[in-house]
């Protein structure tokens, strides 16, 4: 015999009534949002198109439109400061990441005091970018710089070298300061990639005779591509937006021989004033970094599905 039927009510279903209460707990998260960093990208925004100086920084400056952006594409130190940014940035990721993934080989097997050894580098990264910048400033002293004097003793160098004063030299000095500070961060990510790696394809390449370095090749590099792959956009992200490690070191001379983008935008707003055209500045490296962020988040999206 079947069941009778029971009638479905017409009538929707009750909402749950909304509790202002929950909304009060994430109020202070978009608060700070809100202030700290909508604000002042809408304010830098409107800024880059606008002739503000001194005197209209608090408000009546001129509508200008585009100007700002095409003065400072032309600026005669525009070039120079993206050639020296491309310079910098690819020179840091490369040995960044090639000084990392060969610490991590080399740490991602056991021995007395490995664990110690590790921690050692982390040092780099906790130590404020102002002392580290200080640091190497005097280890880069033409006059009384370790740098100097190991290259004499070694006879590498027979007359000093003012690294930062020299134009010569502050570019590649700024550079070995970044990639010193990069390699601890690139060496925890691709260690941690690393030690997560399946045991079991490494013994199925040994028992077909594989020998490290064609296991290395064919076996840990194909697996490590997303731990890669994050490393450098995370490595390029920072290292096109490096303010503190070159204005510390060289302050971006002499000469503009060390200037990078970032350093530039401060020279244009706080030393010449051109607050619009440091606005227009700061907007095109924003948007190069957003394009970055979301190739990123793409990138490990697409790698997840797969």
């Amino acid at each position: 015999m079947a069941a009778p039927s029971v009638p479905v009510s017409s009538r929707p279903a009750r909402r749950k009534p909304v509790r202002l209460g929950n909304y009060l707990f994430i109020l202070p998260a978009v608060a700070f949002l809100l202030l700290f960093m909508v604000y002042p990208i809408a304010l830098n925004i409107s800024m880059s198109f606008k002739d503000v100086t001194a005197s209209t920084l608090l408000g009546g400056a001129p509508w200008v439109g585009l100007k700002n952006y095409v003065d400072v594409i032309r600026n005669p130190a525009f070039g120079h400061t993206v050639s020296n940014t491309v310079i910098f940035t690819l020179a840091s990721l490369v040995f960044q990441i090639a000084i990392g993934l060969a610490l991590a080989v080399f740490y991602n097997r056991s021995f007395p005091g490995y664990s110690y050894m590790r921690g050692l580098y982390l040092l780099a990264w906790s130590i404020p970018i102002v002392v580290s910048g200080t640091v190497w400033r005097w280890l880069f002293d033409g006059e009384s710089g370790v740098i100097n004097y190991l290259l004499r003793s070694l006879h590498l160098a027979n007359d000093r070298i003012y690294w930062t004063s020299d134009a010569q030299f502050s570019l590649a000095a700024v550079i070995v300061v970044n990639i010193w500070l990069g390699i601890p961060f690139n060496l925890s990510l691709l260690l941690a990639a690393m030690q997560g790696l399946p045991q079991e394809v490494y013994e199925a390449a040994e028992i077909d005779g594989a020998t490290r370095a064609q296991q290395f090749r064919y076996v840990t590099l194909p697996l490590l591509r997303p731990a890669l792959l994050s490393t450098l956009v995370l490595g390029l992200i920072y290292t096109i937006k490096v303010f503190d490690v070159v204005f510390i070191t060289t302050a971006g001379g002499p000469l503009d021989s060390s200037q990078v983008l970032s350093t530039f935008a401060y020279k244009l707003v706080f030393q010449q004033y051109q607050f619009g055209q440091g606005a227009a500045l700061l907007n095109m490296l924003f948007v190069l970094l957003l394009i970055l962020a979301v190739f990123y988040v793409r990138s490990i999206s697409r790698e997840e599905r797969s």
